[in-house]
């Protein structure tokens, strides 16, 4: 492979809801360029860009996949996102890496919930877009219909290109409206060859309605267009072609094709075209970066190759006997194989070895990438996904991806105890890969937690551990830090005192218990005076008191938000030692927080859902039911739906994020964060405490 320019690349990422044939159509795309040898296919398991177990089994998309195209003098990049929202993070870094967006619909189902998501996020990044309808060979496919669902769905701004001859078992060829040309394919032609002809005289009709509406819509964009359109004046394919690759990088056209994958109908012309109205790298704007590691100054930043290097890393992913495989793209500079540079974000050098680029699961190993170019390199020492590649002499740092925070959290824990190490080693280089995947420990419940994007985002990240780690694990639903608290003052005696022969144990003290405000913790006060207790026993029955207070009085959970005041008590000149007044803390925290009517507290999340309006009142119900308060509904003008605010207790948001896409059809948001803790109603507080006196008695038989 030859050496491109920035003037040269075309970096797309190929973008849709799950199933609506975007790896098979870059393995199209692929294959009918000569850039790949085969031409593959996702139910065989041999797809370009499906190379991962996880993704072969399941046959979809899990990973960002990265292949290439060569077509009429250019580079094409294609980036393959995953397309169900539990992989959002790398769906994310694909638009994130590229320059624009191949919307891939599929023919029988047409507009989905992941296609309508997706797009917002396009239209927010200003990202210029093309929508192409696939499968077009499949039984009823109805372009007509999708073209009014996108219209009606996501935007006004679409206007076909192309039309199919044909559809289903009939669908033959296409229809360029820009050459008013059809394109008919040799049934069982695989290199999607095609013979140009003049319209089918039963077309003519839809093209002249199409190519009126398509060319009204151009000249819409440009005065001086629609000042010749509106006298009459023929505007050529070269001018509507200008015209429309200004209107898409200003976001007031977006054009529609069609083709088949399978057949490779219609490939042929979605290179072409991408070539002809995408953006090249180098003229896409400049992008303004923070200059050196910390620094809050900015520099611009252009797609040039005699400027300072940099490029971002938009995805880490560990391959078998190869370690970390670091993507990254290009945005100023030009790098050569061998070059050491500098990762400003960790302050950690860095050497380029074995510099190449993607074509599915193979790397292409190239001397040089230019400004704007994808590549990827492996083996890098401190290099993780975000991380900006710079030099020492020109450092820079880069807008990162803002990844979307984690909507469903589990437990973990290994099926042999003896895999705790490899677990956590395994945990954090999955995080490594794939940023929207976390893991914590829970000091307070003593549990390792992941969270994801969705149940089956966490079920794939187990299978990953088993192969790559060869660890074992499970998921289960994770412990609530419940807390408890007193709500009376109460006071009485703790005694400790042991007599064994020789010398014994002696410790008494007299307490007062009483509730303070929420969140003020736990405080001692000394109230010890004329040497009842002497000084250097005291923080002995304080550090009893917390160690007791740790254990609860209700259902073992820590006990909070309360004073004590150490006010009485007496010693033994020979059996009183710290030991012993720490028991007596003990022994008079047990004996006096029983009696301070204690309560249980609850961890409360502030939850904001945006859903539509059709599912308002299902949400809102379902809230309710799960012991929400509800703060509020809006809808603002920003937004497609109703914003509603929540506050909802922990223990009722488990796999939240699942039954809320299954209330609204997959068509609702929602983020969470900690609001705090709450007294909670006696009854779920008794079902809490019967559960926790069950597991304790299991826990003693045992």
């Amino acid at each position: 492979m030859r050496e491109y320019q920035g003037s040269e690349i075309r970096n797309i990422a190929v973008v849709g809801h799950g199933g609506s044939g975007k790896t098979s159509l870059v393995d199209a795309l692929a294959f009918v360029s000569g850039a790949s040898k085969r031409h593959g296919s996702v139910a065989d398991g041999t797809a370009l860009t499906d190379t991962a177990p996880e993704e072969l089994e399941r046959a979809y998309s899990i990973n960002l996949g990265c292949a290439y195209a060569e077509w009429m003098g250019s580079k094409i990049n294609l980036l393959d996102t995953p397309g169900f929202l539990d992989f959002q993070g790398d769906a994310l870094a694909g638009p994130a890496a590229a320059d624009g967006a191949l919307w891939v619909i599929g023919g029988t189902p047409g507009v989905e919930v992941g296609t309508e998501r997706m797009f917002r996020e396009a239209v927010s990044r200003r990202d210029p877009v093309m929508f192409i309808v696939t499968m077009m060979d499949k039984e009823h496919a109805d372009f007509d219909a999708i073209y009014q669902q996108i219209r009606q769905r996501l935007t006004t701004k679409v206007i076909p290109i192309e039309v199919p001859v044909g559809e289903g078992a009939h669908f033959h060829g296409v229809v360029n409206l820009f050459d008013k040309k059809a394109h008919i394919y040799a049934r069982g032609a695989r290199s999607g060859a095609y013979e140009e002809t003049d319209v089918p005289p039963e077309m003519q009709p839809q093209f002249d309605r199409y190519y009126a509406e398509l060319i009204e819509t151009i000249a819409a964009t440009d005065d001086t267009l629609l000042e010749r359109y509106l006298n009459g004046e023929e505007i050529s394919r070269d001018e509507a072609i200008a015209a429309m690759k200004d209107a898409m990088k200003r976001g007031e056209l977006f054009p529609l094709f069609c083709a088949s994958s399978t057949l490779n109908y219609g490939t042929r012309a979605v290179l072409s075209t991408i070539v002809e109205l995408m953006p090249n790298a180098w003229e896409m704007e400049e992008l303004h970066a923070f200059t050196g590691a910390e620094s809050d100054l900015t520099v611009e930043i252009h797609a040039n190759d005699d400027a300072p290097f940099a490029a971002i890393v938009f995805k880490t992913q560990s391959e078998p006997h190869v370690g970390d495989v670091s993507l990254f793209r290009v945005l100023s500079g030009s790098v050569r194989n061998g070059d050491e540079l500098y990762n400003v974000t960790r302050d950690a050098p860095e050497k380029l070895n074995h510099l190449a680029v993607m074509q599915g699961r193979d790397r292409v190993e190239v001397p040089r990438l230019h400004a704007g170019d994808i590549g990827c390199v492996a083996k890098l020492r401190n290099t993780h996904t975000n991380d900006t590649l710079s030099t020492r002499a020109h450092p820079v740092r880069l807008p990162q991806i803002a990844f979307p925070d984690p909507l469903v959290e589990l437990a973990i824990h290994p099926v042999n105890r003896a895999d705790e190490e490899k677990l956590q080693l395994g945990l954090h280089r999955l995080h490594d890969e794939d940023p929207t995947f976390e893991t914590h420990w829970n000091a307070e419940t003593h549990e390792t937690l992941v969270s994801g994007m969705g149940e089956r985002h966490l079920e794939v990240a187990l299978a990953k551990l088993k192969r790559k780690f060869g660890v074992s694990a499970e998921l289960s639903k994770p412990r609530i830090a419940y807390r408890e608290t007193i709500r009376m003052r109460a006071e009485g005696q703790g005694k400790h005192k042991k007599q064994s022969g020789g010398r014994g144990q002696f410790g008494d003290c007299w307490v007062r218990i009483m509730p303070t405000p929420r969140g003020d913790g736990i405080q001692f006060d000394d109230r010890i005076v004329g040497g009842a207790i002497p000084s250097k026993f005291i923080p002995a029955v304080e550090r009893g008191i917390n160690e007791a207070a740790e254990r609860g009085v209700l259902a073992g959970f820590p006990l909070v938000d309360f004073r004590v005041e150490l006010y009485d008590g007496s010693y033994h000149t020979v059996d009183s030692n710290e030991m012993s007044f720490k028991m007596a803390g003990i022994q008079a925290f047990k004996s006096v927080a029983p009696r301070c009517k204690p309560v249980l507290l609850e961890p409360l999340d502030e939850v904001e859902i945006i859903t539509p309006e059709s599912s308002l009142g299902d949400v809102l119900g379902d809230l309710s039911a799960r012991r929400g308060h509800i703060l509020g509904t809006e809808t603002p003008d920003d937004i497609r739906g109703t914003r509603v605010r929540a506050v909802v207790p922990q223990s009722e948001l488990h796999l939240y994020a699942s039954a809320l896409q299954s209330m609204t059809h997959g068509r609702a948001s929602f983020q969470r964060h900690f609001r705090g803790y709450e007294e909670m109603p006696s009854e779920a507080a008794q079902r809490v405490v019967d559960a926790a006196a069950r597991a304790q008695a299991e826990a003693g038989t045992h």
